[in-house]
């Protein structure tokens, strides 16, 4: 996928996670690249003289164990080899530390079933691994496959996005896949009503973004077909995805400190939390 070698695939036992280390393995079959399955449990902060248990790290570590384990035994049966990483501490410090120490190129990571407040605003372990990390993040829905039929690529001519869209042209370009572009104008009910004319002319300026993705495809021999939408941006993108049958949306992020990396931003979060295919975050 796009020369990616080395893949890190966070992995909790959780349906979600099994799937994510399913399609993880679909990828390096694919692209010879090899799979590091990584397990965190948390780091003991009581007293050991006073629990008593004298195999205090058999008890911390054993879960995790019999967690990689089980990862093994399920890659096993998707026909690859993975290594094993067991870390103990906060889970998305401990993925973003060993993702970079092993120079991983992508991050893979599940998403289970969610509440519609889970979908509107993620937080948790994976919002703040996109947060912290500078390596790129899949997201796969739990029951979600990866196949490569149709890529969405969501853009709005920013640096982030230029970068988001040079990686779907490369993976549409790989896998022979149709490509999909989608610039939204940011729409709200005052807006439509009081300043029509600014309406359109963001609409025009997305034409023009999306005229600049269409010179790229030309010129790397990768059909495309361009969208315009005004409204919400995530209801807009997953909105395109169903309605063309996307089977990856792809879609860049901005460099955050402090709180606001705890806060990708509504647009990139709620894309994740609502889209039925896999998403693929690019740094």
């Amino acid at each position: 996928m796009a020369n990616y070698r080395k893949i890190l695939v966070a992995y909790d036992g959780s349906a979600s996670a099994k799937n994510a280390l399913a399609v993880a393995a679909d990828i390096a079959r694919k692209d010879k690249s090899w799979i590091k399955v990584l397990a965190v449990v948390p780091d003991y902060q009581g007293d050991l003289e006073l629990i008593g248990v004298s195999n205090i790290k058999e008890t911390i570590e054993g879960p995790g164990q019999k967690l990689l384990a089980e990862a093994k035994q399920l890659a096993e049966g998707h026909g690859v080899h993975v290594f094993t990483n067991l870390e103990q501490g906060e889970p998305y410090e401990r993925i973003v530390q060993v993702a970079a120490e092993e120079k991983c190129d992508l991050i893979v990571m599940g998403r289970s079933g969610l509440s519609h407040l889970e979908r509107a605003l993620m937080g948790g372990v994976t919002a703040r691994v996109i947060g912290h990390t500078d390596r790129n993040v899949l997201i796969v829905p739990e029951e979600a496959k990866l196949i490569w039929n149709r890529v969405l690529v969501a853009t709005d001519g920013s640096k982030n996005s230029g970068a988001a869209v040079r990686h779907a042209v490369a993976v549409a370009k790989e896998h022979g896949s149709v490509l999909a572009a989608v610039s939204v104008v940011h729409t709200d009910e005052e807006m439509i009503a009081l300043a029509p004319e600014h309406i359109h002319h963001l609409a025009e300026q997305a034409r023009a973004i999306l005229q600049e993705v269409t010179d790229l495809c030309s010129a790397e021999g990768v059909s495309v077909e361009t969208f315009v939408r005004e409204g919400e941006p995530h209801e807009q993108i997953t909105g395109v995805a169903r309605e063309i049958g996307a089977s990856l949306v792809v879609m860049g992020t901005y460099g955050r400190k402090g709180l606001n990396r705890l806060l990708m931003g509504s647009a990139t979060e709620r894309t994740i939390g609502y889209a039925e295919c896999p998403v693929l975050i690019i740094h």
